[in-house]
């Protein structure tokens, strides 16, 4: 049987339909041939959510969603067919969330409940709910920027009218010219440095010949100061002390004279009266000298 030209341009036809067909959904994340479990995801809103959407757990991919059904008799009642990989066990108390990113991608985050005992039945439904991500907190910022936007403009006018002042102009002119006089102040400091650097070496030398001076005196006053005999001059430090102690005793005590002067307050007594006494005479003799002397040109009368 011959096969016209008309049957092969349609069989061709057909094979490039199915391939066609399977390498899209392919493309979309869609295995035609591969076997998943099915389950359903109630949501509120799915925020873009489409068919083809991956869906993770943990961070890996699971599943695909497959068909999304909308309910018009009941508003905001979304249910979402979703294919999850069989060997995942999803406990009883799971959730889902739909999670957008900057770029405007979205997908299905399963959040696994910790309950290792029971898990749901395929087909089952989880309830899901909508977590904004970044662009959610972008959201909430919104209000915050529109309150800030006047006091930007405000900052931003008095920023103009201080920049136009003139006297801005001549700080700015000032300062340069700090700057050259700062960088000609470190031209010299450096200068100076070098002519430092260059009179180092002789400073050094001199140094190190006061320091050998130093431990030449040094070394001679070690010498001298071990040459004196310390022993022997302890010894007399110590007789002296004794002797200094034998007479503070004695001073102390009621022996010897200077004891008894220093002790004995009869003496002191009889001390003081022939000193009064002696006063008195000296007054008396002054005042009446001829009393004592008798002093005559022609010689002693015969009394």
């Amino acid at each position: 049987m011959k096969i016209t030209k008309e049957v092969k341009i349609a069989l061709v036809g057909i094979v490039a339909l199915i391939t066609l067909f399977f390498g899209l959904n392919y493309l979309k994340g869609l295995n035609l041939f591969a076997i998943d479990s099915k389950y359903y995801l109630a949501f509120d809103d799915i925020s873009g959510l489409s068919a083809s959407s991956p869906i993770y757990a943990d961070g890996y991919k699971v599943g695909v969603v497959k068909k999304i059904n909308y309910d018009y008799a009941k508003s905001g009642s979304i249910l979402v067919e979703v294919g999850i990989d069989p060997q995942l066990r999803i406990p009883k108390g799971s959730s889902a969330e739909i999670v957008s990113d900057l770029l405007g991608n979205v997908r299905v985050n399963l959040l696994l409940a910790n309950n290792p005992r029971e898990r749901m039945e395929v087909g089952q439904t989880i309830n899901g709910m909508i977590n904004g991500g970044a662009m959610s907190q972008l959201k909430d910022m919104v209000p915050a920027i529109e309150k800030m936007l006047p006091k930007l403009d405000s900052i931003m006018a008095s920023l103009n009218t201080l920049l136009a002042d003139p006297a801005i102009a001549q700080s700015l002119h000032n300062v340069q010219a700090i700057t050259s006089n700062l960088t000609t102040t470190t031209a010299e400091a450096n200068r100076l440095v070098a002519q430092l650097n260059n009179q180092v070496p002789g400073m050094m030398s001199k140094t190190n010949g006061v320091l050998d001076n130093t431990t030449t005196l040094t070394a001679t006053l070690n010498e001298k100061v071990a040459s004196v005999d310390v022993a022997a001059t302890m010894a007399k430090i110590d007789q002296t002390l004794a002797n200094v102690n034998q007479i503070t005793e004695q001073m102390s005590s009621r022996e010897g004279s200077l004891g008894l002067l220093m002790n004995d307050p009869s003496l002191y007594n009889n001390l003081n009266a022939t000193m009064l006494s002696a006063d008195s005479l000296l007054v008396n003799l002054r005042q009446h000298p001829k009393r004592y002397v008798h002093f005559s040109v022609f010689g002693k009368k015969d009394k």
